[in-house]
């Protein structure tokens, strides 16, 4: 019965407001510094992967990172969760989806959040090309889903090395956490993540000239119009519920066969009551679903020397207890 009811998290002093909690650590957390190796990898459609590795000394455990919607490998909480691995021993590969390494990738094809066949490619080649026989997996929100999707898809199928997985912060049922973004105290979140979304569809319309259609791009408010004009069928979706519906992890949580935490905060703003699935996790034998009371979307805010945040600890300290 892995339903973890009591959270060990508690927010610092004044930061208990969920919005609060979701916007400081973009603004006021210190940069965690990490010395990155990039390495670009090709994919078998013919597009690229850009992967930035943090290695010091020798080790057998690797923690490979996905960031979430409109983010990359240098994202704060990125960043944050390689140093903690690193300084515990791992070494850490955080890899940027589609177009979020600093260069557009190569394809009409976008990232989205069912982009597990790239998360996929990303751990064959950890796994073929070193010598790890210990790897966990991280994931955050739109990279939470992936992981915890390629999870469930690949099922008792997944490769003997994967030990134990995180998530945090996710939209396990994407339609019901689309319709909650589109409200009015959202309007923030929604405004910022369309407008580099958008910028990447004027790119793609000047790289592939007609295959890209023009429609209201000025005009987008909503998930449902952007992932209903671009993100489906750009890749291969009938509409934004078909897509929706497809690339929802909470679809296969139930075929989870290693250890993973999902750590979903009550007062996040971007998720509503289907995004915590305590019905799965309560009949589940590997399934942990931890709910605090606070953390905001990705925020979790520990203040420390270290600056070392609590979701980074959690993190560590679930998966070393299995491997």
């Amino acid at each position: 019965m892995p339903l973890i009811e009591t959270s060990s998290y508690r927010s610092p002093f004044g930061l208990s407001n969920g919005h609060l909690q979701t916007i400081y650590p973009t603004v006021f957390r210190r940069q965690p510094i990490v010395d990155y190796a990039r390495e670009r990898i090709d994919t078998p459609d013919g597009d690229f992967l850009d992967l930035d590795w943090l290695k010091t000394g020798t080790t057998n455990r690797l923690v490979i990172l996905t960031h979430g919607l409109e983010s990359s490998s240098n994202s704060k909480y990125i960043c944050g969760m390689a140093q903690v691995f690193e300084r515990r021993g791992w070494h850490a590969l955080a890899w940027n989806l589609r177009g979020c390494s600093g260069e557009p990738n190569a394809c009409l094809t976008s990232y989205h959040s069912g982009s597990t066949g790239d998360l996929s490619t990303v751990i064959n080649h950890a796994i073929r090309t070193q010598s790890y026989d210990t790897i966990a997996l991280v994931g955050f929100s739109l990279g939470g889903n992936i992981t915890l999707k390629y999870l469930g898809d690949i099922g008792n199928a997944v490769a003997p090395a994967i030990k134990a997985a995180v998530a945090f912060s996710v939209a396990t049922d994407l339609a019901s956490s689309a319709a909650r973004l589109e409200r009015f105290e959202n309007k923030i979140y929604m405004r910022r993540f369309l407008t580099t979304l958008t910028d990447k569809v004027r790119y793609k319309m000047k790289q592939f000239p007609g295959k890209v259609a023009a429609a209201k791009l000025n005009r987008m408010r909503t998930f449902r119009e952007f992932d209903g004009t671009y993100t489906a069928p750009l890749n291969g979706f009938e509409n934004a519920d078909d897509y929706w519906r497809r690339c929802s992890c909470s679809q296969v949580l139930s075929n989870i066969s290693v250890p993973t935490l999902l750590v979903n905060a009550y007062n996040d703003p971007f998720l509503p009551e289907a995004c915590y699935p305590s019905k799965v996790a309560q009949n589940h034998s590997k399934l942990y679903l931890e709910t605090p009371r606070s953390g905001g979307h990705m925020g979790f805010i520990a203040l420390n020397e270290e600056n070392e945040y609590w979701s980074e600890r959690r993190a560590i300290e679930f998966i070393q207890g299995y491997t």
